[in-house]
């Protein structure tokens, strides 16, 4: 491809596609016996159906299930002006107030994700992630721009290196759905900031460090970009020897999920190991659709593992973690940060406190599989990094031995190790106590 056309990192993506990209090969398929859509409940998918098919009916009518399933008509029918929202849904007070505001975060909706929206519940938890009030516009104490420090770790354009081992690769500034409470708002929808020449100069950077074995792309959402695009810098990342493994940002799959083609995967797959690094924050984002995308990233090998960001009102609940959670897993994406939000301007009403982020902890610890309780995270404001945030389990030291408190808040004592220099005095175990008798 010409590096002209690879520097276009965010053109108005074209309506057309090539049917070749989904035409079978040929050749005998193999199918994995797991179905997305008997991940739903018949019902539930019935619902789903029909509430989609509402929507369409309703805002899309001409449209075809051929369109509406390219990913490049989704990204070129975006939703991105607030006035055109009350086409959608009826708005309350709280979003009419910001209608004219359209600068504090730039606006975009994927058609398909809209249809996820609520149409009269502006509590509606989808809602709220995507849809603007006037929340946005109180700045709280120790709010900024850039609250993790990422442009002062910025060694040059477009990385960041906080940690030794790892860099972050910011390769496009765009995404397809914009989330209200982005911790790199004061990015996202910058335009001809990104290009060949950044990429080019970032893996420079790489190559030049030898002690970086890790490189997580993200933006933006570099799932936005062409193939073509993306696999010029993951090809480049990979001919680096000391990269050891390539991550990839992305809420893709939950707000685009027709992104994630065969020809994507197929690509993908030639560079393992390549990880992906999901972005799920309500159960009812894990729809056919979405499940369908990771199912197929999973099929191409790709570990992918979601960070989920703690909401106020949206996902702040035993209940709905765990149920997210659930269905992370069996759509075989596993759950790995729960992240504490980020203080960036405006984002005060979607701040938990930290004891909310250790009660929803507490309630998945012992209560479901280890594999769906995530890590309950803060990224330290002013670059300190991603630092856990755990349940006092350990409560201290007796003479019997450690104090620890369980999920059901029961204690329990672990015996300290014997010293070796006074084993004298101790019981010794006999042949007695090894056939069963007591000690």
């Amino acid at each position: 491809m010409k590096q002209q056309e690879l520097a276009e990192v965010e053109p108005e993506p074209p309506s057309s596609w090539s049917p070749s990209l989904n035409r079978p090969s040929g050749k005998k398929q193999f199918h994995n016996f797991y179905s997305p859509e008997t991940y739903f409940p018949a019902k539930e998918k019935t619902q789903s159906d029909f509430i989609t098919s509402c929507f369409r009916h309703k805002h899309y009518p001409g449209v075809s299930d051929k369109s509406w399933n390219d990913w490049r008509w989704q990204l070129k029918n975006r939703i991105c002006r607030a006035k055109d929202l009350e086409s959608y849904l009826t708005l309350s007070s709280r979003e009419k107030a910001v209608m004219s505001m359209e600068n504090i975060l730039p606006l975009s909706i994927t058609p398909y994700y809209m249809s996820l929206v609520h149409e009269t519940d502006y509590k509606d938890p989808v809602r709220k992630c995507v849809i603007p009030t006037e929340y946005e516009l109180v700045k709280g104490p120790g709010e900024k721009e850039d609250p993790l420090h990422e442009d002062q770790d910025s060694p040059v354009p477009g990385i960041v290196h906080r940690y030794p081992d790892r860099v972050l690769f910011l390769a496009t500034g765009f995404c397809s759905t914009y989330c209200r409470y982005c911790t790199r708002s004061r990015i996202v929808g910058q335009r001809g900031a990104y290009g060949i020449d950044r990429w080019n100069s970032g893996m420079e950077y790489i190559k030049n460090d030898n002690r970086v074995r890790d490189v997580l792309i993200s933006g933006g959402d570099p799932l936005t970009m062409s193939d073509e695009q993306l696999e010029y810098i993951i090809k480049g990342l990979r001919a680096i020897k000391h990269v050891e493994i390539i991550r990839i940002g992305s809420k893709v799959p939950a707000v685009l999920p027709q992104r994630i083609n065969r020809k994507l995967c197929a690509m993908l797959k030639k560079y393992h190991p390549v990880f992906m690094s999901l972005h799920f924050t309500h159960p009812d984002e894990l729809t056919v659709e979405s499940v369908k995308a990771c199912v197929s990233l999973a099929d191409a090998g790709i570990p992918m593992g979601s960070q989920t960001v703690l909401l106020k009102g949206i996902n702040d609940d035993q209940e709905i973690m765990k149920n997210l959670n659930h269905r992370l897993l069996q759509a075989r994406v596993r759950p790995y940060y729960l992240y504490q939000c980020d203080p960036v301007p405006g984002s005060g009403h979607f701040r938990t406190t930290m004891e909310k982020g250790l009660e929803v902890i507490q309630g998945l610890r012992g209560h479901t599989s280890g594999y769906a309780v995530p890590q309950y995270v803060i990224d330290l404001p002013g670059g300190g990094g991603k630092t856990p945030v755990l349940p006092d389990y350990y409560q201290g030291q007796t003479i019997q031995g450690q104090v620890f408190k369980n999920f059901e808040n029961k204690l329990f004592v672990y015996p300290e190790a014997p010293d070796p220099a006074g084993i004298s005095g101790l019981n010794m175990i006999t042949s007695y106590d090894l056939s069963g008798g007591e000690q």
